[in-house]
């Protein structure tokens, strides 16, 4: 007679987890409702700090150990490190998973934001500043580990989890990342809690960005006594960003956007100083290498004689490429979405996050498991309150399939024999 093999996780479990889930919903959305009444831009450390202050709080009443790491310059908020180990102990076992998730505590809004436009559920749409990007997801993240240590106990299939909430994704991640890289070189796995999309997928590619500034330098000169003394910056900067633009469609995956062009004083001088703030994204690593270079070739040739340009990358993140081992985790959260009773599959986005770093490092990541919602960055955010059971407990359910899967079982085994 025919056997089947029982799945990684059973439907009892995921009945189980789904009701832990629901039980917790308006708890969930009372803590949603908080955070989304704090004014967190990332360049606000005090009000990053006071939705830090929650989340260790959560974190310690989950049984975790937290750390707090202060921004080294005080220029933004806390990184916040949660880790829970196996039943409670220190100890390692170092042939369970280990598995990093990410969240992130700072919007993209002023102060007074929060005042001005306040939490609200409107026929079962929750609006707010962050409300999606991503205090949904990060809420979502918390009440997963607490589902999936209540229906697991004693049994929790992994050696560690651990949960990094970080103050700046929104600009790049510059205090945080250090943080992440150290985490996720010890981790098996990365979970990341963006929005899901607003078809319900998640994201298994993000774009890369190269974040860049071009300072154009020429030679002032009065424009109506000697002009052909001056050499100018304006439009030297002008034909780069002509050029620039004009890179849009020369690869199929990269875009490229002069968004900021700063020059001149009066208009009865050659300006001799231009600068340009240029995002340029790619789906691919080559790619994104092969326009940073191009435009870096068009500064080295400037259409205005005697004009020097420079370019520089200040923020990078790299392309988040599906790595073969994440198509294990696409499997995992397709099939148990299904047995949760919803469909999702994997997507690509142009926006960049976290999953980028953890991703450019080889970590096998997804991303965007959190709540559905969207219009991101605007005063119409919004986040479907039905679907905060079904992914949270869909979160909660890949912490134990990844614990259990052989599949990832035979990664942590090479890495042990390569790390003896």
């Amino acid at each position: 007679m025919a056997t089947t093999t029982p799945p990684i996780v059973s439907d009892a479990e995921l009945d189980r987890l789904r009701d832990a889930v629901a039980a917790a919903e308006d708890a969930f959305l009372a803590d949603l409702e908080r955070l989304c009444r704090i004014d967190c831009g990332s360049y606000s450390p005090r009000g990053v700090n006071q939705v830090a202050m929650w989340v260790a709080g959560e974190m310690k009443r989950l049984g975790a150990t937290v750390e707090r790491r202060p921004d080294p310059d005080g220029k933004y908020g806390d990184t916040v490190i949660g880790t829970w180990r196996r039943s409670g102990s220190r100890a390692s076992d170092p042939a369970r998973p280990r598995v990093l998730l990410i969240g992130h505590m700072d919007t993209v809004f002023e102060d007074g934001t929060a005042a001005d436009r306040p939490f609200r559920i409107a026929s079962g749409i929750a609006y707010g500043p962050g409300v999606t990007d991503m205090k949904g997801g990060l809420v979502a993240g918390l009440h997963a580990i607490r589902a999936a240590r209540a229906v697991a106990g004693d049994d929790l299939p992994l050696d560690q989890i651990t949960y990094i909430a970080n103050p700046d994704e929104e600009i790049g991640s510059p205090s945080s990342s250090p943080h992440i890289r150290e985490v996720a070189a010890e981790s098996d796995v990365c979970l990341c809690l963006e929005c899901a999309r607003a078809n319900g997928d998640f994201v298994s590619s993000r774009k890369g960005i190269a974040d860049t500034r071009i300072t154009v330098h020429g030679r002032a000169a009065h424009a109506g006594v000697e002009p052909e003394k001056g050499r100018s910056a304006v439009l030297a900067a002008a034909h780069l960003t002509t050029a620039i633009h004009a890179l849009n469609g020369r690869w199929p995956d990269v875009t490229t956007n002069v968004g900021v062009f700063r020059a001149g004083t009066r208009p009865n001088i050659v300006t001799d100083l231009a600068e340009l703030e240029v995002d340029l994204r790619a789906r691919t690593a080559a790619n994104l290498d092969a326009a940073v270079e191009t435009i870096r070739g068009l500064a080295a040739n400037p259409a205005v004689p005697d004009v020097t340009i420079d370019v520089d990358v200040r923020h990078a993140w790299r392309p988040m490429e599906r790595l073969e081992r994440s198509g294990r985790l696409v499997e995992l959260t397709i099939e148990l979405a299904g047995r949760l009773g919803f469909t999702t599959t994997d997507g690509a986005t142009g926006g960049a996050g976290d999953a980028n770093t953890t991703s450019g490092m080889g970590i096998p990541t997804i991303d965007g498991l959190g709540p559905i919602g969207g219009r991101d960055h605007s005063p119409d955010e919004y986040l479907e309150v039905g679907s905060i059971v079904p992914r949270t407990a869909l979160v909660a359910a890949l912490l134990l399939a990844i614990g259990r899967d052989p599949v990832i079982a035979g990664w942590r085994a090479a890495t042990i024999r390569a790390n003896p």
